[in-house]
């Protein structure tokens, strides 16, 4: 049971990180559409709306890997420290 659970933790924090990645590109590409519909703008827009979305979406990447490396930087230091060992 305790295998399916750290399974479905996992598979959520997958889906999530799909989510972040992407939503980003959309909400520019979705901006970007209104924006071309309501002032007649011409189809050249897209082209900075996608790069905008894809920095948004590397920004989103690089923060949850800093996350990810200082959880498993505090979980090796939590396994390397004795029983006996104080935090100073």
């Amino acid at each position: 049971m305790k295998e399916w659970s750290k399974a479905l933790k996992n598979l959520s924090i997958l889906t999530q990180l799909g989510l972040s990645l992407a939503m980003p590109l959309l909400l520019c590409l979705f901006l970007v559409y209104r924006l071309r519909e309501a002032f007649s703008l011409g189809y050249w827009i897209y082209i900075p709306a996608f790069f905008f979305g894809l920095g948004g979406s590397c920004m989103t990447a690089y923060k949850v890997y800093l996350s990810v490396c200082k959880k498993e930087e505090e979980e090796k230091k939590s396994k390397d420290k004795a029983f006996n060992e104080h935090k100073s």
